[in-house]
């Protein structure tokens, strides 16, 4: 089995080397981070089910519970550092071998490790929108209206689950205080896609364009379960680009990608740019 992981590697790195290669990320290469994932193993020791669109807008109880594990679980996620993965795939962009990266992450961690025009699919934890006139604000804004809306509210986390959620006693749930739109009082969203939501076509058209002007597809830390994601492996094979996947665990696109590797995101990356950045430093003849 360790030589099939060798030889594996050493075809990805081949193809890495080639360059054009367009990134697609998710949960699991933020776990290293301490941020869970839905489908990996910190995902199957969890118990809530994520929060959905239509709950969302439809039951003030819901935004309740939503605002107030969140408020509490944000610090997991606003204080999250990049790891060895995240640093990686950024230094590989800067090396001209990623020429796009697209993310189903919500943490902004990949521009935080220094990564430029990120496609995020399912959009970004630190900003929040208006579901009423439609205004962006900064997370941090609204936490501190949070904080000004709950003086003394200490609630107690019971398990900590992915997407800055955690979960918290009824209790604690029942004496939060939401806040609204500073402008307009309408309802307060994360700017995210919450499962039932789709992803806004202009980030799909992107993403599209990425694959299709790609020399290879690596996919890392995906289950490939939605369709979000998945469909831009399944456009990649159709055009006969070549797919890459790393990720501990079964994925939807196994069948359809050339190298398969199950193993942990953060060393294979750093071996990786250990390998294609002597490539990049010591060119051939």
């Amino acid at each position: 089995m360790e030589g099939v992981i060798v030889d594996a590697f050493e075809r990805l790195a081949d193809l890495v080397g080639d360059g054009g290669v367009v990134v697609l990320s998710g949960a699991g290469l933020s776990t290293e981070s301490g941020i869970p994932d839905y489908r990996g193993e910190t995902g199957r020791r969890r118990r809530a089910a994520p929060m959905t669109y239509q709950t969302f807008v439809g039951s003030a109880a819901a935004r309740r519970r939503y605002w107030a594990r969140s408020h509490v679980g944000w610090r997991n996620v606003g204080h999250a550092a990049p790891n060895t993965g995240h640093v990686a795939v950024a230094g590989l962009q800067r090396a001209g071998l990623v020429s796009g990266i697209i993310t189903q992450n919500v943490d902004g961690l990949h521009q935080a490790a220094g990564a430029t025009g990120v496609v995020e699919l399912h959009g970004a934890l630190d900003r929040v929108v208006c579901l009423g006139c439609g205004r962006r604000s900064a997370r941090a804004e609204l936490e501190r209206r949070l904080r000004a809306a709950n003086p003394g509210w200490d609630a107690r986390i019971q398990a900590v689950n992915p997407d800055g959620d955690v979960e918290l006693d009824d209790a604690d749930v029942a004496s939060f205080r939401m806040v609204d739109c500073a402008v307009c009082g309408g309802v307060l969203k994360p700017d995210v896609v919450f499962f039932g939501e789709n992803v806004p076509p202009e980030r799909v058209r992107a993403s599209y364009a990425a694959v299709d002007d790609a020399g290879m597809m690596l996919v890392l830390g995906s289950s490939l379960t939605v369709w979000s994601g998945y469909r831009f492996v399944r456009r990649a094979a159709e055009r006969g680009i070549p797919v890459a996947i790393v990720n501990q665990g079964p994925t939807r696109g196994d069948d359809l990608a050339l190298v398969r590797i199950a193993a942990p995101l953060g060393a294979t990356l750093r071996r990786l740019v250990a390998e294609v950045g002597d490539a990049v430093r010591s060119p051939g003849p």
